[in-house]
């Protein structure tokens, strides 16, 4: 789960779902007539916003010294809970492409919190 990750999905849905010409400019890109790619632009927009908020929630929590926990343990359950979202309403791939990272993530985080707090001064 890297924030680099979410910030190319942002651009790339922000970029590619349509063109300036009004078609779609790369349909094989998404698998999308040019058709649905223009009726459904704007939740394009909004899926591509999303995952720029993750990415920066995620170098938020890179950024902040390492007792800040809840604040990353906080943007993960938000990816969580959007892979399991987009999995049960669009596709059961995102259960493993996103979710299942996403919850395994804080527990590492956890395990590096603990070896921080045991390092001596």
């Amino acid at each position: 789960m890297s924030p680099l990750r979410w910030s190319l999905f942002c651009m790339l849905i922000f970029s590619f779902w349509r063109c300036s010409s009004g078609q779609a400019s790369r349909p094989a890109t998404f698998g999308l007539t040019p058709e649905f790619a223009s009726a459904s632009k704007a939740l394009a927009a909004n899926q591509g916003l999303y995952n720029g908020f993750l990415a920066a929630g995620l170098v938020w929590g890179l950024a902040l010294v390492p007792t800040e926990t809840p604040i990353k343990i906080f943007f993960l359950a938000c990816i969580t809970l959007a892979g399991i979202f987009g999995a049960v309403t669009a596709n059961w791939k995102i259960l493993w492409v996103q979710a299942v990272p996403g919850a395994h993530c804080p527990s590492l985080v956890l395990l590096m919190e603990n070896d921080v707090r045991r390092r001596p001064s």
